[in-house]
């Protein structure tokens, strides 16, 4: 009995000793529980991660700082030309006396004419002439103006306003000689007087091709042939020699009044011949061309074939499409006088020099008195500030003029 209750207590003290064995719940929360199973005081997982801080460059991808970007400043625009000195350069206009009137030379200094044409009226002597261009430029240098164009009819034969001055024969006795190259120095003494004289600018050559005996620049005695290719040879001969005279010549009168009866400053002209029988009087102002000519005048006359409703000054079908983008022409057009044609027509100086301006014609010569001409450039100014001029229209040909007064 001693030993049975000795091992009785010994198993009593076992049992009070042992710890009981978690209960599977138990063991499952702490399986997924949010810290590890060190226990409630382990540091969470997401902590781990390396503390380190990061490289500069990570640094940069991580918050950029691009630099600053100047606002850029636009460039001051270069201003140019005032509509004033737009149409002021247009205008080739006639003066009264033989000394320029001050009004005319206010003008001139304001720029509000481009150049000025003589006639014999104008002329005395060549004491007077020299004096009187003298006069006409310095008002030109005194306002900053470009240069300004002096011209004259110096042809030859009936149409010569110095009466002293070469060419000393007239274009039928050129040809009569049977060689150019008398035209070539005829025309290069021209230009040497006519440039010793202060003029800088001949509106010659003629270079129609009359058709017959009834054209009225035939029996005005201004026509070299009734052959193109004589005609063509001459005329160039002479604008040739006229430029290595000093003198900036401008061919006339585009695209030929050969076929005309009447003369077409005092008449209003329509010409209806067709395109191919016209096509021989271009030729002239092909090779003139092709030489680099400076100038080109425009006829009075109405050509069915390319224009039925203008006359060659003011169409643009002819003094663009046929002259520059047919021809090739790059030099400056210039209409015929105005003036009287616009007599004929029952129309104004005014209203033909609008149509002229709008077509493109790059200079215009009005021949009226010095107050109709101030008129002219009044109108032509308004039309240009209020648009009814296209400025791209008034600044090519400012462009193309202002390059041809660089030359003289």
């Amino acid at each position: 009995m001693k030993r049975s209750g000795a091992l009785l207590l010994v198993l009593l003290l076992a049992g009070c000793s042992s710890t009981p064995s978690p209960s599977p719940s138990a063991t499952a929360t702490e399986t997924i529980g949010p810290t590890d199973t060190a226990g409630p005081s382990a540091t969470p997982l997401a902590s781990l991660a390396p503390t380190s801080s990061p490289s500069p460059a990570a640094s940069a991808k991580a918050t950029p700082h691009p630099t600053p970007i100047a606002t850029p400043v636009p460039p001051t625009p270069t201003p140019g030309p005032t509509a004033a000195q737009l149409i002021g350069q247009k205008l080739m206009v006639a003066m009264a006396g033989t000394t320029p009137s001050a009004d005319l030379l206010g003008r001139i200094q304001r720029g509000e004419v481009g150049g000025v044409i003589l006639f014999g009226a104008n002329i005395s002597t060549p004491a007077q002439v020299t004096a009187l261009t003298a006069k006409l430029r310095a008002a030109a240098v005194a306002g900053g103006q470009p240069r300004l164009l002096i011209s004259t009819d110096q042809e030859g034969g009936s149409v010569k306003r110095i009466p002293w001055a070469p060419p000393t024969l007239s274009p039928a006795q050129m040809v009569a000689t049977g060689s150019s190259s008398v035209a070539l120095d005829q025309g290069k003494r021209t230009g040497v007087a006519l440039e010793a004289l202060g003029i800088n600018l001949d509106l010659a050559p003629v270079a129609d091709v009359p058709f017959s005996t009834s054209s009225f620049m035939y029996q005005q005695g201004r026509t070299w042939s009734f052959s193109t290719v004589t005609t063509t040879a001459y005329s160039n001969a002479f604008t040739t020699g006229l430029r290595q005279g000093g003198e900036l010549p401008s061919m006339k009168h585009f695209p030929g009044i050969g076929y005309a009866v009447l003369n077409t400053d005092t008449h209003p002209v329509t010409i209806g011949a067709s395109g191919a029988a016209l096509a021989p009087g271009l030729n002239p102002y092909r090779t003139a061309i092709a030489n680099g000519i400076p100038m080109i005048m425009l006829s009075n006359a109405t050509y069915t074939a390319y224009d039925s409703s203008n006359a060659a000054g003011w169409s643009r079908a002819i003094g663009t499409m046929l002259l520059r983008t047919n021809l090739g022409f790059r030099g400056v057009t210039i209409t015929d006088s105005l003036t009287g044609t616009a007599v004929s027509r029952g129309v104004s100086q005014t209203y033909l020099s609008l149509r002229a301006a709008t077509a493109g014609t790059d200079m215009i010569l009005v021949t009226g008195s010095e107050a109709s001409t101030r008129a002219v450039y009044s109108a032509l100014l308004a039309a240009a500030q209020n648009g009814a001029i296209a400025r791209s229209t008034l600044l090519a040909s400012y462009t193309r003029i202002v390059a041809l007064k660089a030359r003289i």
